[in-house]
């Protein structure tokens, strides 16, 4: 069971003269009316420090606490491996299964922030990977080194590389897929990212690197970091992950599936990372080797000898 947690927002100019159940209703939708004025009563909601009546009327300006007794979070794996570490910066692999920050209402201690904080205080992550996907996170133990990578980011000068399982035999050995990514429509969130023609650009470039029966072992270089872009992309080529509960065909969410962005059951791996050090300006590569699923059989490895990224095959 983890401590708890305080929910602190301040109330915006849209929510002046609002009731404060009928605010942390809209606000936190998954809870109902009833549910708010239990929490009120019983003193967990906060209205600028001070317990809360039902009937406050809110003002812009004040804070909101909701105060979260402890709870039990689900088991993940709890470890993380050191990849790399210099000079304020620190990359670490994560497993699968384990959430990278807190959200969704259920993890708070059992992710991977909380974990590197625990040996790393003030460790921020620069970037983040989806629940079900392995490999690498990069972190700053320093405020400094966040601002300078993060522009690398936005120029889109660090180099992603990923490993996935996916669907079907593709085509082509090689090929790229640009399809805009955006919000779409979802029963349960509101919103969710997928092929979107009115969304960002994003830029993906698929090797083939093993064809198997039914399925094929991908690497995916990505230029730009948009929101589940490896698994949107390929399942708008039409090889969605194994496994994925959310994207289909298309690389639209599955009609009915009911599943959310942070559902387990597909294959996708973080092998390398690139960037130019924040501090020496040197290239930096750090890599972490793939699990058991997302490996070159010895196979395909002599086919694929000669080629000059064979070291990222492993």
């Amino acid at each position: 069971m983890n401590q708890g947690f305080e929910y602190r927002s301040r109330v915006g100019a849209d929510a002046h003269g609002e009731g404060i159940v009928e605010h942390l209703a809209r606000c936190f939708a998954r809870f109902s009316r009833d549910e708010w004025v239990a929490r009120v009563q019983s003193g967990r909601v906060l209205l600028d420090g001070r317990a809360a009546q039902p009937q406050a009327i809110l003002r812009a300006g004040q804070w909101v606490s909701w105060i979260r007794p402890p709870w039990d979070e689900p088991i993940v794996p709890l470890s993380f491996a050191i990849l790399y570490r210099q000079a304020d910066l620190l990359a670490v692999a994560k497993p699968r299964g384990l959430p990278t920050l807190p959200g969704g209402g259920q993890f708070m201690d059992h992710t991977l922030l909380s974990l590197v904080r625990r040996h790393f205080p003030g460790a921020s992550p620069l970037h983040r990977l989806g629940r079900a996907t392995s490999g690498i996170v990069l972190f700053a133990t320093a405020p400094t080194r966040c601002a300078i990578v993060a522009q690398e980011w936005r120029r889109r000068e660090v180099r992603k590389v990923y490993r996935a399982l996916v669907a079907g035999l593709p085509a082509a050995d090689e090929f790229s897929i640009r399809t805009p990514i955006g919000p779409v429509p979802h029963p349960a969130l509101g919103t969710v990212h997928a092929a979107s023609p009115a969304g960002k650009p994003a830029d993906s470039h698929v090797r083939v690197l093993e064809r198997r029966e039914s399925c094929a072992l991908a690497e995916v270089t990505i230029t730009t970091g948009r929101p589940h872009q490896i698994r949107i992309h390929m399942a708008a080529a039409g090889h969605p992950l194994v496994g994925d509960p959310l994207y289909g065909v298309g690389g639209v969410p599955v009609e009915g599936a009911g599943a959310l962005p942070g559902a387990p059951g597909y294959h996708l791996h973080a092998g390398l990372l690139g960037f130019s050090h924040p501090v020496t300006g040197a290239w930096t590569e750090v890599t972490c080797g793939p699990p058991p699923p997302l490996r070159v059989s010895a196979g395909s490895m002599r086919a694929l000898r000669g080629s000059e990224d064979l070291r990222y095959c492993l």
